[in-house]
């Protein structure tokens, strides 16, 4: 790919951003499992998505669309097993559907594509088998995909479970746990992070009729019960409105994000309190809310533990920004898509920031940048990150620009626009 395109002054604009990923898989893996038909409405056009939707095709559950809404008809709880998942390389499809399929009578396969078969996913196949499913490893070891599963013996019941890997594995054994005769609890071993999702989880699940949901730090409690079909809106998505309220906040412009407030359902709506310590105005306009940029950007010491996803778009602006960034409590996200501390860092250094990394996160000592061509590692958020530093730093390239597919397609395409509010 050619150098990014700089901007040519502070960007000023109102942004719409694609339906929350997070949301719409949680509701599209509830929808499925309900008694009777939902309707999705604001569903993003992302791979991640896509990826759910196939999945739960293979696994029995009909789905049509009619304009902008997704029809789900679910299958009670009851998939078709004897089938293969190709979860592509979405990660919270994957551990989702693992756990969605594990209900069927009859092994289905879940598996996805090789940058996914090296994620771990051992802590769910562990809780899995603990709480009396079939679990058959189809690759090196217990570890990775693909895996058979199936609903062998389960009941539900009590089940151990580390909360400091991937709040994914937790909320995959919550949306599942209604669907057995005993629920499920599952007693924490260790402090959960991104404790937001594991109630945006609880959330989505209240609004399809599961409400006796009890989060507590040493156990999370889910009774029995039945999902029923329901009309559901999906908030715009927090984590992509973070990279145009960025851009605002690199270049002294100002964002506004249509339909996201600061009281989402999102935990990533935190990013408007990170811009605020960072030197910025965040206003609740007309439409949304609306990040002003500073005349500098000031460094800030951050636990985002439970807002990890935000983590590249914060290093973006840090490495702009007067003074040093420590960012905290996100040793976790190693296992992300790529080693989020170690291949941020390495992109960082490769512009001329000096970063220096920890267990649980990294440090950034901003100077002066100049372009590279960077790697994004598969990984949809280094590359929108990168995008962000190239708004004011000249020759900066990635080498896989369609990744943002995962999450964001259109993402070019609105920072050509944004770029053009600034040159206007």
């Amino acid at each position: 790919m050619n150098a990014l395109a700089t901007s040519g002054g502070p960007i000023r604009s109102t942004v719409s951003v694609p339906g929350s990923k997070s949301i719409a898989n949680r509701a599209l893996a509830v929808a499925a499992m309900a008694d009777g038909e939902s309707t999705l409405v604001g569903l993003p056009s992302g791979d991640d998505v896509t990826a759910m939707i196939s999945g739960l095709a293979v696994l029995g559950c009909r789905t049509s669309t009619v304009g902008d809404e997704l029809r789900v008809v679910g299958v009670a709880g009851c998939p078709r097993g004897g089938g293969r998942v190709d979860a592509m390389l979405a990660g919270t499809t994957s551990r989702f559907l693992t756990a969605v399929a594990a209900l069927g009578e009859v092994p289905t396969v879940v598996d996805g594509s090789r940058p996914l078969r090296r994620r771990p996913m051992t802590p769910l196949h562990d809780a899995l088998r603990a709480l009396g499913f079939d679990v058959e490893f189809r690759g090196v070891d217990g570890e990775f995909l693909p895996v058979a599963v199936s609903r062998g013996a389960s009941r539900g019941g009590r089940v151990s479970m580390r909360g400091d890997v991937s709040s994914q594995f937790v909320s995959a054994l919550m949306m599942v746990g209604p669907m057995l005769d005993e629920g499920v609890v599952i007693e924490l071993t260790t402090p959960l992070v991104s404790v937001p999702y594991v109630r945006l989880t609880a959330a989505v699940m209240s609004s399809f009729g599961i409400r006796d949901v009890r989060i507590d730090e040493a156990a999370i409690t889910v009774a029995p019960g039945r999902y029923a079909g329901v009309r559901y809106a999906i908030e715009p998505d927090a984590s992509s409105a973070s990279y145009p309220w960025a851009a605002a906040a690199i270049t002294g412009g100002e964002v506004e994000v249509v339909g996201l407030r600061a009281g989402a359902l999102q935990g990533d709506v935190e990013f408007l309190e990170i811009a605020r310590r960072m030197g910025c105005r965040v206003v609740e306009g007309e439409h949304g809310a609306r990040v002003e940029g500073p005349a500098r950007l000031l460094g800030v010491d951050v636990d985002m533990a439970d807002c990890s996803d935000l983590v590249p778009t914060v290093a973006a602006m840090a490495a702009v920004a007067e003074g040093p960034t420590r960012i905290r409590g996100v040793g976790f996200i190693r296992n992300k898509e790529s080693d989020r501390i170690g291949d941020l860092s390495d992109g960082l250094r490769r512009m001329g920031s000096n970063v220096i990394e920890h267990d649980d996160g990294l440090e950034i000592l901003p100077g002066p940048l100049s372009g590279a061509r960077l790697a994004v590692h598969h990984d949809h958020r280094l590359a929108m990150a990168w995008s962000l530093v190239a708004l004011v730093v000249d020759g900066v390239s990635i080498d896989d620009p369609n990744v943002v597919s995962k999450s964001w397609p259109e993402w070019w395409e609105t920072r050509a626009t944004l770029l053009r509010a600034a040159e206007g």
